[in-house]
């Protein structure tokens, strides 16, 4: 793409890695293009743009927004107050940056921030990720100036007129592994080449559910994974127990080839060193997975709206381009599913083949096309 004139720009959601890194990297194609544009984040308060976000080289206010609670609880007495609070400091942001456009990637932030914006007649977009629209994006559809999707027939949740598919951004170190990085990532997590390898990983924050099936299989003694070396993300808030697991799993033999993280730093690495990958299904590990090219064994998370992760995972099952194991059936069937897929190199190969053709890695520059295509610039 070609030098830009500069503009200002807020970009507004998170609350998962799943929001923040197409965020961040639609911020650095803006950059990329026009180096003195300016760019302000906005998140929610205590969530984990509050830190990855200033960690990129970007600046970032929050607001005291917070999410439904799904069960019972007085947090959900508070809501109203904080979403008004959130509306009225959205307002004031706005008014003291005074951006070009707004820019909304999902999460709790970005409805107040939007909401605003369209109030005062600043330009919005939205990028909406996943197969089936979360409640917040359908309703700022009927407001905003245009709508980035990631899949086919999202008019069924927002206006025709509105909508331009330009898949999910990904992180730019993300591709297929060629045979040097597969080395590189076999030095840098110390795993043996002659053996086959699974990459675990439930999203930036980890899953219970792919823990507990973790830990099942280990104390079972690892059934099927001879020749097996497992890298795993068990997410920060899982890690104390796992931590102690782990320690029980060594003292009897049961640890080894089993490497585990809270967050894993070097993603494309991991990647590469994995013949398989067992995976949530959210929008932007889809779009990884694909980008990267590899077979992957996805378990939905039924703990999100409108169960839109299995909606994610069937758009690529359909395909023949992944396997789906349901949540409930993951502790008992998860692993052994992996173990046999992993050693399976033919139907790996089919599978990387499929997937290969669902990869879209110029989502960043087809978003960054539409923010100027609305400013007229």
């Amino acid at each position: 793409m070609e030098k830009r004139q500069p503009i200002r720009a807020i970009i507004s959601g998170g609350g998962t890695g799943g929001h923040i890194f197409p965020a961040l990297s639609i911020a650095d194609r803006i950059m990329e293009v026009s180096p003195d544009s300016r760019i302000l984040f906005v998140g929610a308060e205590g969530r984990m743009e509050m830190e990855k976000v200033p960690a990129a080289g970007y600046e970032i206010k929050g607001l005291p927004v917070a999410g439904l609670q799904r069960r019972l609880s007085l947090a959900n007495l508070a809501l109203p107050f904080k979403v008004l609070r959130s509306i009225s400091l959205a307002g004031r942001i706005i008014d003291g940056f005074r951006p070009d456009i707004a820019i909304g990637v999902g999460g709790y932030a970005s409805a107040p921030l939007l909401w605003s914006a369209c109030r005062k007649g600043i330009p919005t977009l939205i990028q909406e990720q996943n197969g089936f629209a979360g409640l917040t994006n359908k309703i700022l559809g009927k407001r905003v100036d245009r709508i980035c999707t990631a899949y086919e027939g999202m008019e069924r949740f927002f206006p025709a007129d509105k909508i331009v598919l330009t898949g999910n951004p990904i992180r730019k170190e993300i591709m297929p592994a060629t045979a040097a990085m597969r080395k590189e990532a076999m030095e840098f997590y110390g795993l043996d080449p002659a053996k086959r390898h699974i990459f675990i990983v439930g999203g930036s924050l980890g899953s219970g559910t792919l823990n507990k099936s973790m830990m099942k299989w280990i104390s079972d003694g690892c059934p099927g994974g001879d020749d097996v070396e497992v890298i795993w993300q068990c997410g920060k808030y899982y890690m104390d127990e796992v931590d102690r697991f782990m320690s029980e799993a060594a003292s009897a033999g049961k640890a080894e080839g089993i490497l585990y993280f809270d967050f894993i730093r070097r993603m494309d690495l991991a990647y590469a060193a994995a013949d398989i990958v067992v995976s949530r299904s959210g929008a932007s590990s889809v779009s990884e997975l694909c980008a990267a090219h590899k077979a992957v064994i996805f378990v939905p998370s039924p703990n999100v709206a409108e169960d839109h992760q299995t909606h994610n995972a069937m758009a690529l099952v359909r395909k023949d381009a992944a396997l789906i194991v349901p949540d409930a059936e993951a502790p008992e069937r998860l692993l052994a599913e992996a173990c046999t897929l992993v050693k399976d190199g033919e139907r790996i190969g089919k599978m990387e083949k499929s997937i290969a053709t669902l990869a879209k890695t110029d989502a960043a520059d087809a978003i960054v096309g539409q923010i100027y295509s609305i400013l007229g610039k």
